[in-house]
């Protein structure tokens, strides 16, 4: 997307109202270290270091609403259980709007993953999946009927539990029709006419496939599943999720248009799906035109399948995004230090090493190379603070640097070695270490491990300091001294 416009869409999206409707349910994530394989039975045996809960399914919906600046109302079953009381805690830390119904003949929805080093082990569940009772059914329509003005849009975010019954789908069409809100159905039923005359319906590529019985690898496969489900339900228009193949858009009486991006590096794409749901939604619900939300939808989405767990994705993340899209490859390396803490934290969460070096990098030469590539070894994500000007200068007099900054910073960039850059002012790079928390510091082999800036810091929360190989007769001094010039070590 044109920066500008994303911009003006993200602010406009600032307030803007949304009922979600749907199954909601309560993500719990346990997460361990696996060193052996129990004796009992031949599975690896989980040591719980820590368990974090958050909203799922309909839940994850509105979480990601307000994480991109608007206000949503939550409409949904849970349980008389104590953990129907975690999912109330947690609406209101986020500040949703507690539209939930109690019912006694059914748990609230649980799903439990227990992993370890990024990687899921195992999932439970715990659910009843029973169309809900006539009394709660009457309740959901009720919290439909007193929450929707002043919406622009609704969202049924239908999981197949139970909530999205046809009398509730009536409510929200009948709610649709008095306030003007948009209607938009994210389902995973096995066909779509049942939701009636919607605004828009959002499956995801398996999803149409099993709707309409037809392929949907290629374009020309979307185009024609696309065009035999809008024969088969009153919807407007259909949006299929296509994964790293991006979105595709069927509005009836239109070209079906597809919308793509760069592949993001995929780790998790749980709520995925919730996120799309919630952009699409609370871009119309600001009057953006359907394409603008589409667009954004698919950035958005891009993003959160490059964290770990169910993850929401915020406007400065969003911009930043384009932002680096906007960049050359060696330019999205270099980072500011607000976005490298960022980086550094998304890679821990998903079970990867990161590592720290810093220095000045003036005249790149085999010394640093072979200390670079030594570095990056060790770890899995390597981070490089490099020395400003100004703090070259202070240091190593007025003949230095003899290369600048942003010709410094590219030239790291393009080393494979590399995966962030990020320049600093300050005399030493303890600040940046601080933000970074690397869980390995590495300098080069003229140090002693002692010297190293940031040693104690690191070793403070587990990490691990290095030493790399010294690289005989290659250093910036005798390089510049041999054509030359002047500088001290």
């Amino acid at each position: 997307m044109n920066l500008q416009p994303l911009q003006h869409l993200l602010h406009g999206m600032v307030g803007a109202r949304v009922l979600v409707v749907g199954d909601v349910m309560l993500d719990r994530f346990v997460y361990g270290d696996v060193s052996r394989v129990s004796a009992e039975a031949p599975v690896p045996i989980l040591a719980h270091t820590r368990e974090i809960r958050m909203l799922g399914g309909a839940g994850n919906v509105a979480r990601n609403i307000v994480a991109l600046g608007g206000r949503v109302e939550l409409v949904g079953l849970v349980g008389l259980d104590p953990s129907a009381m975690e999912v109330e805690a947690l609406l209101a830390e986020d500040a949703i709007g507690n539209g939930l119904v109690a019912d006694s003949d059914r748990c609230s929805t649980v799903k439990m993953r227990f992993a370890s080093a990024g990687q899921q082990l195992l999932r439970v569940d715990t659910e009843v999946v029973l169309p809900a009772p006539p009394q709660a059914e009457r309740a959901l329509e009720t919290r439909i009927r007193t929450r929707a003005p002043g919406c622009g849009a609704i969202l049924l975010s239908d999981y197949g539990k139970g909530v999205v019954t046809p009398a509730v789908i009536d409510a929200c069409l009948a709610a649709s029709r008095e306030t003007g809100a948009r209607l938009v159905v994210d389902s995973k039923a096995r066909r779509f006419g049942h939701y009636g005359p919607v605004d828009l319906v959002k499956p995801n590529a398996a999803e149409l496939s099993r709707a309409t019985d037809l392929p949907t690898e290629t374009d020309v496969e979307v185009e024609a599943a696309l065009a035999k489900a809008l024969e088969t339900c009153e919807a407007r228009a259909i949006l299929v999720t296509r994964a790293a193949k991006g979105m595709s858009l069927a509005v009836r009486g239109e070209p079906v248009r597809h919308f793509s991006r760069p592949p993001p590096e995929v780790f998790d794409t749980a709520g995925a799906g919730d996120t799309a749901l919630a952009a699409v939604g609370l871009a119309l619900a600001s009057s953006a035109p359907v394409d603008a939300a589409v667009e954004l939808a698919l950035v958005a989405s891009s993003l959160v399948v490059q964290k770990a767990g169910v993850a929401v994705v915020s406007p400065d993340e969003i911009i930043e995004a384009e932002l680096a899209a906007s960049r050359s490859p060696l330019d999205a390396k270099i980072a500011t230090p607000e976005r490298m803490a960022r980086e550094a934290a998304r890679w821990r969460s998903r079970g990867l090493r990161v590592g720290f070096t810093n220095g000045c990098f003036d005249v790149l030469h085999a010394g640093h190379i072979a200390y670079l590539t030594q570095a990056r070894s060790w770890c899995d994500r390597l981070i490089v603070g490099l020395n400003t000007d100004d703090s070259i200068r202070a240091a190593k007099g007025p003949g230095r640097p003899v290369n600048g900054l942003e010709a410094r910073a590219r030239v790291l960039s393009a080393l494979a070695a590399v995966d962030l850059v990020t320049p600093f002012e300050e005399e030493t790079p303890l600040e940046l270490i601080r933000a970074a928390r690397p869980d390995l510091l590495v300098k080069g082999g003229d140090y002693t491990p002692e010297a190293i800036v940031g040693r104690d810091l690191v070793l403070s929360w587990g990490g691990e300091v290095r030493v790399a190989d010294f690289v005989e007769g290659h250093s910036t001094t005798s390089v510049i001294r041999r054509l030359g010039g002047g500088g001290r070590q």
